[in-house]
This record gives C-alpha cells, structure tokens and sequence, in this order.
C-alpha cells in the first residue's frame, strides 16, 4: 500500500489563489484570506472539482441571483 498526499488548490474565476502554509489546515482561515484578496469569496459557494493532475481543487464560485 502506497499513500500518496495531494496538495491543495484554490481557485476562483479561474485564479489559482495562493495557499500560505500557516493556513493551509484551516478552511475558514483560508477562505477569510482570500476574501482579503477578492471579496465576493464571502459570499461565494465551495466546491469540490476533484482531482486534476495530482492536485485537489476546490473552487469558489459566486453566488448568482437578483438583488432586492
């Protein structure tokens, strides 16, 4: 048996985000940094695109609806 770690990515809008080691086993922290960087992180839904390439991906995709 064989285990293999994956690193993590993060993306948004197609943006690899920079994953700082300090964070990187603490998703809320994560997501609060890269709210820092973009925003509309806050708001945005998480998901989980597999696997690509031996790398984890999770997005962050903003939420869609009308205002009001």
């Amino acid at each position: 048996m064989q285990i293999h770690e994956r690193t993590r990515a993060y993306r948004y809008d197609g943006i690899d985000l920079p994953v700082p080691p300090h964070l990187a086993g603490d998703p809320q922290g994560l997501r609060a940094y890269h709210a820092t960087l973009y925003p509309a992180i806050l708001n945005a839904e998480t998901i989980d695109a597999g696997v690509t390439n031996g790398v984890h991906v999770t997005e962050y995709r903003r939420a869609v609806g009308t205002k009001g």
